[in-house]
């Protein structure tokens, strides 16, 4: 999972998602003499080009794409060229009715929009594999491509498809994950309600029209849909392979796809080791949530062990996806686009370099927009980072992330959780892990966001929000985190279920309640405005809602009690300590119940603390600086002010601002403007 291979360039690669093949070719000129002005220096080309290169199964039509390619390579651009399999071409739907997916209400869609195609097809991936081959082998040789961009967003209608041909896959995927229809009876605890298997051919993918009712999240058979997710995840890996492998016969260029970030359907973590480089789409539903997106950042940085990664596309105005879909204001745009670079991206780009004319996406916001124009801010925005760029260089190339906290995440307890039956089915997955992501975030630590399987012994603190289902050997591995001095965060919901999503015949939280010091005795839950506020000796008292475990210590202290309901006085969070090596002690938190966000700031900060890992603007909202490692070992920082108004601080370190010049001495004041950005040489 962690080796990576990342395009050969020279700098930051900074451009987009270049359509040409939309506009006359009378309009390339001078939209190239626009990048000239704008230092655009790579584009992605041929995203959703497959009903141009292939407009019949037995004929390939290579004469507008070939001028694309040609003359992007002329222009001195690098290109990272796309198999355009992202939406099926009309004569494939047409002749084989079958590629195209049942939805969950077990719907068969005909041909329209895009992620239209069934990826159990054999025609589908027939297909889709040799126009993959057929531009690879046509354009291996071309100096100016640099990378392979494999279909587009994987996902649609929840990245599943519940058709007759996904069933059968389905059975084969079970097959090889369970050996025997006893393990899979035992697995998903088919005695219930008389669903004990007798042949594998009765066995149905779970939707709406089977074992799910009010919709995804309420299913008769937690097991079964648990492995849906699974083998859709897989299924889709499959066919974005056979693509792989169809590139890789003519190419060995790095291959990648644009992920989605925290994108529930697909667990990431399965795609990673087959991703050379990672790559994503940064598209956030909220302006005012910058640890959101450097969350997501950390998470697609993770995926490939710290590597770099590709911002592959970012809107330099506003999107066309949403009700309401407001404008970026002045100076956001770099903002978050340095955001992107501080937490490890090596490439800066956009959809889209020109504006479409028509379709859905033709209010989405571009580079040059409808007429063209030099002249808007969107383009003097991008024009002036460009050059920003530029002038850094290759400095920040390659350079990765000192990272000593770790935030585990897992597809698996996302999608366990969200689909219990109880306690409260208000809990939601990702609202919880950015919470605390908020709060290491605020705390101005750097964290790797990491699988649940990753390798935890360089960090100091390890945090595991709704670890709710438990494999494999993470308490052993959790347990040698505080074992050797460090600190481990968890709470509420967890160590509920195994791999199979079957509970543990043991004390709340199952396997982590030894390393927890604690049990469990009984689960309250609420709707979300009802509150029960929690007291921590000698320092706040804060809100917590939604779930109240009530724990019993055995062994753990007890950090802040409840103030309400039956169980007032009841210890609400504690803290085990564990014998470490060398002497030290090892803590071990554990949150029964939903904490608001200054309450989980004071634990989060208090772990952080013990290991001096608080941000030196740990108390400047907004603040933010990230570290990067170049190879050669330099440190460079980057200073970006999320916030609303002026800030005055002392300098943390000693350095010289890349994008000024300016010198910056430890300890003196610093001025920074709401948008500003620094990036600090060590």
């Amino acid at each position: 999972m962690t080796d990576a291979r990342l395009p050969r360039t020279s700098a930051i690669a900074f451009g987009g998602d270049y359509n040409p093949e939309q506009w006359d070719p009378a309009v390339w000129a001078a939209d190239y003499a626009a990048f000239d002005a704008a230092r655009i220096t790579t584009v992605t080309l041929g995203v959703f080009a497959w009903s141009l290169t292939q407009p019949a199964e037995d004929r390939f039509d290579f004469t507008v794409l070939d001028a694309i390619v040609r003359r992007a390579a002329d222009e001195g651009r690098r290109i990272c060229l796309a198999t355009g399999t992202g939406a099926l071409s009309p004569w494939i739907a047409r002749a084989y009715p079958e590629v195209t997916r049942v939805d969950f209400e077990g719907r068969r869609h005909r041909y329209g929009q895009r992620h239209n195609a069934c990826w159990s097809s054999p025609v589908f991936r027939r297909l889709a594999a040799g126009v993959a081959g057929r531009i690879a082998e046509r354009y291996a040789d071309e100096p100016a491509v640099v990378a392979w961009h494999i279909g587009n967003e994987y996902g649609g209608d929840g990245g599943a498809c519940y058709c007759d041909l996904c069933a059968a896959e389905f059975r084969t995927w079970l097959r090889a994950r369970y050996g025997t229809l006893d393990a899979l009876n035992e697995a998903w605890n088919t005695t219930f309600w008389s669903h004990r298997f007798g042949d594998w051919d009765e066995i149905e993918p779970p939707s709406a029209l089977t074992e799910h009712w009010r919709g995804r999240t309420h299913t008769a058979f937690q097991g079964i849909t648990l492995d849906y997710y699974r083998f859709s995840t897989d299924n889709a890996i499959r066919q974005f392979r056979e693509e792989k492998a169809a590139v890789g016969a003519h190419s060995d260029l790095p291959v990648t796809t644009n992920l989605m970030g925290f994108f529930q359907p697909l667990d990431y973590h399965r795609w990673a080791p087959h991703l050379d480089f990672a790559s994503w789409d940064n598209y956030p539903p909220r302006s005012d949530e910058p640890w959101r997106t450097a969350l997501t950042h950390d998470l697609v940085r993770g995926l490939k062990g710290g590597a770099p990664f590709w911002l592959m596309e970012q809107t330099p105005t506003v999107t066309a996806s949403r009700d309401v879909n407001p404008v970026r204001r002045p100076g956001i745009m770099r903002l978050w686009s340095w955001q992107a670079v501080a937490h490890g991206a090596d490439a800066v780009l956009f959809f889209q370099m020109r504006a479409s004319r028509g379709a859905c996406e033709m209010t989405h916001g571009a580079v040059l927009d409808h007429s063209g124009r030099l002249d808007t801010r969107a383009f003097r925005e991008v024009a002036g980072l460009g050059d920003e760029l530029e002038r850094v260089g290759d400095v920040l190339l390659g350079a990765r992330t000192p990272a000593r906290a770790a935030l585990l995440v897992d597809w698996d307890s996302w999608w366990a959780v969200e689909m219990a039956d109880g306690p409260n089915r208000l809990v939601r997955y990702l609202p919880t892990v950015l919470a605390w992501g908020r709060a290491f975030w605020d705390a101005g630590a750097q964290v790797d966001v990491v699988p649940v399987t990753a390798d935890l012994s360089g960090y100091d603190v390890v945090a595991a929000p709704l670890l709710h289902l438990v494999k494999g050997d993470l308490p052993e591995r959790l347990a040698a985190v505080a074992a050797r001095g460090g600190t481990v965060l968890t709470g509420y919901l967890s160590g509920r279920v195994d791999e199979d999503d079957r509970r543990f015949l043991a004390d709340v939280p199952g396997p982590l309640a030894g390393l927890a010091g604690l049990r469990v005795a009984e689960t309250d839950a609420a709707e979300p405005e009802v509150v029960n506020p929690v007291a921590f000796p000698g320092g706040p008292i804060v809100d917590a809602r939604m779930v109240f475990e009530v724990l019993v210590p055995e062994g753990a202290e007890v950090m802040a009690r409840y103030g309400a309901d039956f169980y007032a006085g009841e210890p609400a969070v504690t803290r085990n300590r564990v014998p470490a090596d060398g002497g030290d002690e090892g803590h071990v938190w554990y949150l029964g119940t939903e904490l608001a966000q200054d309450g989980l700031a004071h634990v989060v900060r208090a772990a952080l603390d013990r290991h001096g890992l608080l941000g030196p603007y740990a108390d400047v909202p907004g603040l933010e600086l990230a570290t990067r490692v170049t190879p050669a070992g330099d440190r460079v920082d980057l200073v970006l002010h999320h916030g609303t108004e002026p800030v005055t601080v002392p300098a943390h370190a000693d350095g010289t601002d890349l994008l000024t010049g300016a010198r910056w001495r430890r300890g003196e004041p610093v001025a920074l403007a709401p948008a500003d950005v620094v990036v600090l040489r060590r």
